[in-house]
């Protein structure tokens, strides 16, 4: 997949005097079924989040307030997402690392995934990452 699959998607607006509406609906507004919502918040001024990457869970990010920088690696290109407005987010497919930092004052960040929680998805090694596209090994989770 890689980073030309990463995308920002913009989402409906309605625009209204008393305040604007944004709405997401999974498989119809982003390439997946929404299985878990989080956001991230209180980012202390420098810090950094993510720093990982997903071995089978999409993600999509969003800006609820404030601003962030996303940084995605797919083994061989970087590139550096600015995300702002709530009204569009950041899709993010399996196999591509992750870094965020930047974070405005009161930035809030939703993140929508594909499925549950589940630590071995997850490489928090860039290296094994890294190992892992390079080989073309298994995307799949072992067994337990």
């Amino acid at each position: 997949m890689g980073l030309k699959t990463c995308r920002l998607i913009y989402l409906p607006k309605i625009a209204d005097a008393r305040g604007n509406l944004t709405f997401i609906e999974g498989t119809r507004h982003i390439p997946f079924e929404i299985k878990r919502v989080f956001h991230v918040y209180d980012v202390p001024g420098g810090a950094a989040r993510g720093g990982h990457g997903l071995k089978l869970v999409h993600q999509f990010l969003i800006a609820m307030s404030g601003s962030f920088d996303v940084t995605l690696d797919d083994g061989q290109k970087r590139q550096i997402f600015h995300l702002n407005r709530a009204y569009f987010g950041l899709y993010i497919p399996p196999m591509v690392w992750r870094e965020m930092d930047n974070f405005s004052s009161g930035a809030v960040c939703m993140v929508l995934a594909s499925d549950y929680y589940s630590e071995e998805d997850y490489y928090r090694c860039y290296e094994e990452y890294l190992r892992a596209v390079r080989t073309g090994c298994s995307r799949e989770i072992p067994d337990q």
